[in-house]
């Protein structure tokens, strides 16, 4: 360390953060702290200490390892494991995020004479920290160039999550070693998730609008909280300036958006009320626009308006025409012709019968319903299996047996001491494929 002194180099830097760790009590900091440090102590037991050097945050830690790279991958998986396998019954729930970077730090010393790390390395691994989910570890674009050269079954244990915009505007790719559970963008493709998404065009304008809309809300917190800075640093006279710069358009805003729903209600018709034509409503004659003022006298007005003498006149009238009424003659309507005869159509022939196809072994797997096929792995103990990316169980004092499909898949077998196996298998229904990786027998 003596020799490293103000020394600018390049290392990877592991940052944790306890979730939720302000807002516990004392006794359940105490006990989340304890087992945080238990944890990690057995993670970085195989780190030589010259070989790195511990920060304490209070909610968490940052590790800059000054030898291998993987040293900081192999922690983290360590930890992790760690963590899922943690007896439910040992208190409050400890949920940690994790990002590893890859960058240059310059080794100095504290107020206390104890080595001590400033510079970009570290304030990138904290902003990678920053966007992981619980229990999650990211990784930054310039750590997985480096560690994915190393070995491609470092590189299969990673996938893309895209880019990702700090408080300070500033973008960092992040990679992310999935939950126990999550499979990766699609077996063998480097092009990244965000890329296949956007292949739709729907997918594409989503990824469109978030791209714009990441580095606007982004000014938009710099701005409230300047706003609030200054609101709080304000004196009274020019607090009360500051709220009525906010509450009035506010309260513009307000009362555009009632004018607005008032309009509205106005121009809609109340249901089932339909507005009547002019020619309906309107009366035919002086006794029925009467009537329909005021029906209580209508007969008093008809018999003012309708004289006896009109009545027998329009009598004599009817009778006459009654009278005068032509005469119908109907005349029989000519009988239908009869319809042609459909012609016969001929019978079609039946069709020939298909070659019987040739039975496999696939069809007798299927029929007799064995249509899985399993993987056996013989290992050390506590080393984990991976199948196409997705985790599924790790190995214990004998064998671990996975049921699988058949096709093609790419187990990985990895071992946070030993090392990791990646092989490619090809298995038919019904069959089983035995592995025994190079490093479970030393």
């Amino acid at each position: 360390m003596e020799e490293r002194d103000n020394k600018t180099i390049m290392c990877s830097v592991f940052f944790l953060d306890i979730v939720g760790y302000s807002r516990k009590s004392v006794t359940g900091q105490i006990s989340l702290k304890d087992r945080f440090n238990t944890y990690l102590s057995a993670a970085i037991r195989d780190v030589p200490i010259a070989d790195r050097i511990i920060l304490d945050t209070g909610d968490g830690a940052v590790i800059n390892f000054l030898g291998d790279i993987e040293d900081a991958l192999k922690a983290a998986l360590s930890l992790r494991d760690s963590l899922l396998n943690e007896d439910t019954d040992a208190g409050p729930p400890l949920l940690v995020r994790m990002g590893i970077n890859l960058g240059p730090v310059r080794l100095v010393r504290d107020i206390n004479g104890q080595p001590n790390i400033v510079g970009d390395g570290i304030n990138v691994a904290q902003r990678v920290m920053s966007f992981a989910d619980t229990s999650q570890i990211l990784v930054s674009r310039s750590y997985y160039d480096a560690v994915s050269r190393l070995s491609p079954q470092y590189a299969k244990m990673f996938h893309y999550q895209g880019s990702r915009t700090d408080k300070h505007v500033r973008e960092h790719e992040v990679y992310a070693i999935g939950y126990p559970g999550d499979k990766t963008t699609q077996q063998g493709s480097t092009k990244p998730e965000s890329v296949i998404q956007a292949e739709t065009p729907i997918a594409r304008a989503f990824e469109r609008a978030k791209m714009i809309w990441r580095p606007a809300a982004t000014k938009l917190d710099v701005l409230i909280e300047h706003l609030v800075s200054g609101f709080r640093q304000a004196e009274p006279q020019q607090r009360v300036l500051y709220a009525a710069v906010v509450a009035i358009p506010s309260l513009l805003l307000i009362v555009l958006a009632v004018k607005l729903a008032g309009n509205n209600e106005s121009q809609i018709h109340p249901a089932g009320i339909t507005k009547q034509p002019e020619s309906i409503s309107q009366p035919a004659s002086a006794v029925a626009s009467m009537v329909a003022v005021q029906p209580g006298v209508a007969e008093e007005k008809a018999k003012e308006l309708i004289k006896p003498q009109d009545l027998t006149a329009s009598k004599q009238q009817v009778i006459e025409s009654e009278g005068t009424k032509p005469e119908l003659t109907l005349t029989p309507a000519p009988a239908p012709k009869p319809a042609p005869k459909p012609k016969p159509t001929p019978k079609p022939k039946p069709a020939p019968m298909p070659a019987p196809k040739p039975i496999t072994q696939e069809a007798i797997a299927a029929s007799s319903g064995n249509s899985n096929a399993y993987i056996t792995v013989s290992c050390m103990a506590g080393a984990e299996v991976y199948v196409d990316g997705v985790r599924k169980d790790r190995i214990g004092s004998i064998p671990l047996t996975i049921k699988i499909s058949p096709g093609k898949h790419t187990v990985i077998v990895s071992h946070s001491s030993a090392g990791v196996f990646s092989q490619d298998i090809s298995i038919e229904a019904g069959k089983t494929v035995r592995l025994n990786p190079s490093f479970c027998n030393k």
